[in-house]
């Protein structure tokens, strides 16, 4: 059966997605029977600003409410997530780069949408 190309259905990555093919710079690959594999390499940090120790200071001289300002916190998320599908005998693995866990959720969700598209 020869692969088709059409309209894509979705991308990730460099993976693109149509009714009956995958996309990839690897070349072609049929969507039946494709193995996905998705691995979450993020990393997600909370810290504390400068700024808010700077404030703290200034404002425990004046009151006692400068304390408060220690309770700010920044998250700060990092890194890519691998994407890898195997069919057709061929095989292709892409870093999606993500910067907050919703970016994270949302190549998740992707992949597993293809996963359901692949039976």
């Amino acid at each position: 059966m020869p692969l088709g190309g059409g309209v894509p259905l979705m991308t990730i990555g460099d993976i693109a997605v149509t009714a009956d093919t995958v996309l990839t710079p690897a070349g072609p690959m049929p969507l039946k029977g494709a193995v996905w594999t998705a691995t979450d390499m993020s990393r997600t940090e909370q810290s504390m600003p400068a700024y808010a120790v700077v404030l703290a200071i200034v404002f425990f001289l004046f009151c006692l409410l400068g304390l408060f300002f220690l309770l700010i916190k920044e998250t700060r998320t990092t890194g890519h997530v691998q994407v890898t599908v195997n069919s057709g005998g061929r095989f292709h693995s892409t870093m999606v780069p993500v910067n907050s866990p919703f970016a994270v959720a949302d190549v998740m969700n992707r992949v597993n949408h293809v996963r359901a598209m692949s039976f």
